[in-house]
């Protein structure tokens, strides 16, 4: 007879499982974070290896050439952004001495009507910059993590459609044989999800990157281009890439532009973007499978930005799509 342990016995089990789990996905972050990026991809790019594979490619060759293909795609949105920011940078000594002077005006305009002198406002100035140092840290070292990712991404994903068959066979070895259907279920819903995720992201960012554009250059924002790609590709992370994607036109309108009637049309206009995008676009064209209510993945997010950093924030939702599949 199968002997059953109290609820508080297999509840601090169970708590001190998760915690481990947790300690140890932290602990590798530098190997499973690059390594998470490469399934993904993998599976985005399998359809096509298997394509190639079944006009009597040679397996090594439609590997190498999915991920050529994937490369110069990403090479070529980098470039582009890359030449928008030379654009940004040729004007930025003229863009620094502008917002000095909005600065400048701020601190009057607080000296006058609060009574908080400049030199105090300097002073909280450098003691909020004092209490941020920790933080930048911590970002740049996302960012540079992040960087490092690039790097290994290509091997670990050779790797992975070279080695898929076995993989698989692993997976299935793991469970026993009655459960087979149910693992090959799971792994196949795994599969369409993540691909139908990823192909529509790509396309929403597209859209979005387009819309955002087109409605900064209608209202004459400068560098309208560059921000508009920059808010698309913050909008992967849903809610707080929106937030930020916002800002950034709202400064630089600040900047360049007198008066306040432009910055109130961004945010009349990417307030009607992300109504579309979030009422149009992402239930039509990215998967309802991996679908999650606000809160989840409000919070969701969140932790896996204390997790893993910038990159965790990316991978978050798909995880716990994967996670509502298997359970």
């Amino acid at each position: 007879m199968e002997k059953k342990y109290p609820f508080f016995i297999r509840s601090t089990v169970s708590l001190f499982g998760i915690i481990l789990f947790v300690f140890v996905l932290f602990t590798l972050r530098g190997i499973l974070v690059p390594l998470a990026f490469a399934v993904m991809i993998a599976i985005l790019l399998n359809p096509l290896v298997n394509w190639m594979i079944r006009k009597k490619v040679n397996r090594i060759v439609a590997i190498s050439l999915s991920l050529l293909l994937a490369i110069l795609f990403v090479a070529g949105v980098m470039y582009f952004i890359s030449s928008q920011v030379v654009k940004f940078s040729d004007n930025f000594s003229m863009l620094k001495e502008k917002f000095s002077q909005l600065f400048h005006s701020l601190q009057v305009w607080l000296q006058n009507n609060y009574s908080i002198t400049v030199a105090k406002q300097n002073q909280l100035i450098s003691e909020g910059e004092s209490g941020l140092k920790p933080y930048i840290g911590q970002t740049l070292g996302s960012v540079f993590g992040t960087f490092s990712v690039l790097f290994l991404l290509p091997v670990y994903i050779f790797l992975t459609l070279f080695y898929k068959t076995l993989i698989l066979n692993f997976l299935f070895e793991v469970f026993s044989e009655r459960n087979s259907q149910k693992v090959s279920n799971v792994l196949r819903e795994t599969k369409n999800a993540i691909q139908s995720y990823m192909v529509g992201l790509l396309l929403e960012a597209i859209i979005v990157a387009i819309m955002n554009s087109a409605a900064l250059l209608i209202l004459g924002v400068q560098y309208a281009v560059l921000l508009g790609v920059i808010g698309a590709l913050l909008n992967v992370l849903p809610y707080i890439g929106g937030i930020v994607a916002i800002a950034l036109p709202i400064i630089i309108a600040t900047i360049t532009k007198d008066g306040f009637s432009t910055q109130l049309g961004i945010i009349i206009a990417y307030s009607i973007i992300q109504f579309i995008d979030n009422n149009i676009l992402v239930p039509r064209i990215v998967s309802s499978q991996v679908k999650i209510n606000a809160l989840v993945s409000l919070v969701i997010i969140l932790m896996g930005g204390a997790l893993w950093g910038i990159p965790g924030m990316v991978l978050s939702v798909p995880f716990i799509a994967v996670l509502k599949i298997i359970f």
